[in-house]
């Protein structure tokens, strides 16, 4: 029961298993809570720890059967989106600017993205390479801000 359960947080159920770019997916899940929900920085960097571990745990046990960072493990671009959008306007700009800046960084994985995701094993590698392409997202993010925006 535990196993079962792991694996359908690690691939968020079905969306793990569509077709076509899981990952975009999980990252849309991820962006239609924050527009749905509106959760302030607060909240969200509540969940984000919990949700973080979590992710470890389950994509571990998820890549014993699904394989190494298997594409069906998708809770790391649900949590990685989160990320991306910490301290930054939830305004659907930003937040569509995150979410295209997130898969970009997230597929083509500049280092040393790349690097964290070959070294690191186990669910955490699969969390931690997600979770640079975030903070990376991030940064952009408040440059656009300091520089444009101030």
């Amino acid at each position: 029961m535990i196993n079962r359960i792991q694996s359908l947080i690690a691939t968020l159920g079905v969306t793990g298993f569509l077709p076509y770019a899981p990952g975009t997916f999980g990252t849309l899940l991820s962006f239609l809570l924050i527009i749905l929900f509106k959760p302030g920085d607060t909240i969200l960097f509540v969940i984000l720890v919990p949700l973080f571990i979590l992710g470890i745990t389950a994509s571990n046990h998820a890549e014993k059967i699904l394989g190494k960072d298997s594409g069906h493990i998708v809770i790391d671009e649900f949590c990685g989106y989160l990320i991306s959008v910490l301290f930054i306007p939830k305004s659907i700009g930003y937040l569509l600017a995150a979410f295209i800046l997130f898969r970009i960084f997230d597929i083509f994985k500049p280092p040393p993205i790349r690097r964290i995701e070959k070294v690191v094993p186990g669910g955490a590698g699969v969390m931690l390479d997600d979770m640079l392409a975030a903070i990376y997202t991030n940064a952009c993010l408040q440059v656009w801000i300091y520089l444009f925006m101030n």
